[in-house]
């Protein structure tokens, strides 16, 4: 039974022009069929105007009771009218929003601007090379970048990567003392100069392979953080794979030449990535400019640390087969770089070319954040759960990186139509897409941000009988 205030917010529609009372009102209350308005919003015309009928067919009937045969039928014909209404509004509510264009980061260039020319990326002497951003991993430039190359030197960034994930699993300590082996004392090329059959500390023997660039340190420090160094190369190997270095194969922990011994200018690229992500605090030991062991000073090879203010590490590498090659990050702003050369002929033009690319890339590209992680871009209904929507939003941060005065960008959402319970959280549900004259420029799964049960059994009877409504328009074309 509908109760007084009930019926008074109902008389309250201005569009219903029927002359309500209270004593109509009251007369109202005591009819059965208006137990269905308890359960109907009239929000919409049609839901409006079937109300105001009915309510002229009880003043012209005289009896609430509706003892005519034909008002009684009129009026549950228009019960069911009102049911209809109710459920294809609410169905086509829920399914319309299954493609929705976000609002984007506005282009900071308006609309009919004249936009700046961007020169065409620098040629650069050298075997091969490839500039990406470190936050979107986008890459800005590149020759020959997936060419197999000797690494030389370059190997040691994945020695040091695997020695910080042995010091965060607590398998070896920065104080531990290792004692120099003869196999590793002996080692040809660069070296820190470790002795035989001294000890020294885990922590010395990682700057002498990240500043000194030693064999030596890179031979002992592999030694004792798998028992060998071909156990310690097995890793490597493996550890290549999971960073998607598609195109790598070592056969030693220092880089000395090989022919089963190579990588690219990108994988280079993903490794740098990930030591920058994975171990920040170990990054920076990489633009540290000089350190002394045995009374020998010895400084970084980098010379871009104390060319370019924006550069702050990697790593240099050199054989004569290689080259000389080097890994360079820098950061301006918001935007870090990866630049990556690989096979120059002498140390000049390594630093000068690797000079001409990174500062191109901080010149002409800029880094935005489009979207942050876990935050609702939108929302989808659910059926069959015990609640009827879930935010929807993306796992990890999304970046994009651009050329100055970029076109702007179109963001669009596209979510399944039907999406059932039970959820779990990080389930992929659409897919977020974004795009530049009609050219899509990036592509992230959507996923749900909560989890939602399934609900008890009468709800999703309930459910499935919308759903079937649902459906059923869709089929009609409504």
């Amino acid at each position: 039974m509908l109760t007084l205030t009930q019926l008074h917010e109902i008389a309250k529609y201005h569009f219903c022009e029927v002359n309500v009372s209270v004593k109509m009102l009251h007369k109202i209350a005591k009819c059965h069929f208006c137990e269905s308005l308890k359960r109907l919003t009239l929000n919409t015309a049609p839901k409006k105007m079937l109300f105001c009928y009915y309510l002229e067919s009880i003043k012209r009937g005289k009896c609430m009771h509706l003892k005519t045969t034909g008002l009684r039928r009129l009026s549950y014909l228009c019960a069911l009218c009102l049911c209809l209404v109710t459920v294809f509004s609410s169905a086509s509510t829920w399914a319309e929003s299954s493609s929705l264009p976000l609002a984007a980061t506005p282009s900071k260039v308006a609309a009919g601007a004249h936009l700046p020319t961007v020169p065409a990326a620098p040629t650069l002497e050298a075997t091969s090379f490839v500039l990406m951003d470190y936050l979107s991993g986008d890459v800005l430039v590149k020759q020959a970048d997936d060419q197999r190359v000797e690494p030389a030197s370059l190997t040691k960034m994945m020695t040091i990567y695997l020695s910080d994930q042995a010091l965060k699993a607590g398998r070896i300590k920065p104080s531990d003392q290792v004692k120099i082996t003869e196999f590793a004392w002996r080692a040809p090329g660069s070296r820190m100069f470790l002795e035989l059959n001294t000890e020294v500390s885990v922590e010395e023997l990682r700057r002498g392979v990240i500043i000194q660039s030693g064999n030596d340190a890179s031979i002992a420090l592999a030694e004792h953080v798998a028992g060998s160094e071909p156990a310690f190369v097995d890793w490597m190997n493996t550890e290549a794979k999971t960073l998607g270095m598609v195109n790598t194969h070592f056969m030693n922990a220092s880089g000395l030449p090989d022919p089963n011994h190579y990588t690219t200018a990108h994988d280079m690229a993903l490794l740098a990535r990930a030591i920058i992500r994975d171990f920040p605090e170990t990054y920076s030991l990489y633009s540290e400019k000089e350190f002394t062991y045995n009374n020998i000073r010895q400084e970084n090879r980098n010379r871009l640390l104390w060319r370019n203010a924006w550069v702050d590490g990697i790593k240099t590498g050199h054989t004569d087969s290689a080259g000389y090659c080097l890994v360079a990050s820098g950061k301006k702003d918001q935007t870090r770089l990866i630049a990556v050369l690989m096979g120059a002929e002498d140390d000049k033009h390594r630093i000068e070319e690797s000079n001409t690319l990174i500062n191109y890339g901080f010149r002409f590209f800029e880094t935005k954040k489009w979207y942050s992680a876990n935050t609702v871009l939108q929302q989808a209904r659910v059926w069959l759960g015990t609640h009827k929507a879930v935010d929807l939003g993306l796992a990890e941060d999304l970046y994009i990186t651009e050329k100055v005065g970029s076109p702007a960008i179109q963001a669009t959402i596209d979510v399944a139509k039907v999406i059932k319970a039970p959820l779990q959280s990080g389930m992929a549900l659409g897919t977020l897409r974004l795009s530049r004259d009609a050219q899509v420029i990036a592509e992230r799964p959507i996923i749900a941000l909560s989890d939602v049960p399934e609900a008890g059994f009468f709800s999703r009877m309930w459910d499935r009988l919308l759903l079937g409504f649902y459906q059923l328009r869709e089929k009609m074309g409504f």
